[in-house]
């Protein structure tokens, strides 16, 4: 009977601890060009590069459990204290659908950028190299450093904590220079 219990109590808090992790919001990650910041309903329109809708609203409530990691939320703005139109930027936001909420943007200037969507061919975490195949059919690679940010299934993720799997399909934000092009953003794309 002891044995029972014991397990019974050790369901209980285990059922308790996921339910309460289950309920943070994790938050995700796209790029695009911020067209309109409206401050009186607290909503940003952003033309996005993956072609979802770009009608975000600000997030209000400060009791929502979030789970952003620490070195992304720290190079990002508030939404509400955003105020550059017309440059690219990465969104993170939480939630889905046609309106979602923006928790914080990082301004990724007015260009130029790279925008890629391809294939993965190879990722390379030690030597910090992503190559894709694109749409066109040719090879890219990409410079990764630790400042690259990654939206996966379990949010944005930066400092090569990351993992890409061949054939998964991407869409890479990067800039160029020397000759070499660096990622800023990976998010998974529909090719």
């Amino acid at each position: 009977m002891k044995l029972l219990s014991t397990a019974a109590l050790f369901a209980l808090c285990f059922s308790l601890a996921t339910s309460s992790a289950f309920a943070q919001e994790r938050v995700h990650a796209l790029s695009g060009t911020v067209t309109v910041i409206h401050p009186k309903i607290q909503m940003t329109e952003i033309n996005t590069d993956d072609g979802s809708s770009g009608h975000f609203e600000w997030l209000t409530k400060t009791n929502v459990p979030i789970d952003f990691d620490k070195s992304i939320s720290a190079d990002a703005v508030p939404a509400d204290k955003f105020t550059t139109v017309g440059t690219h930027a990465i969104v993170y936001f939480i939630g889905d659908g046609d309106v979602r909420t923006i928790v914080a943007l990082h301004d990724l200037g007015t260009g130029p950028l790279v925008n890629s969507t391809g294939t993965v061919i190879k990722w390379d975490k030690h030597g910090h190299l992503l190559t894709i195949k694109n749409k066109k059919g040719g090879e890219e690679s990409f410079q990764v450093d630790t400042k690259t940010v990654a939206d996966t299934p379990t949010g944005v993720m930066d400092n090569l904590k990351f993992d890409l799997n061949k054939k998964d399909t991407v869409r890479v934000v990067a800039v160029q220079a020397n000759g070499s092009q660096t990622a800023l953003l990976i998010t998974p794309a529909i090719f």
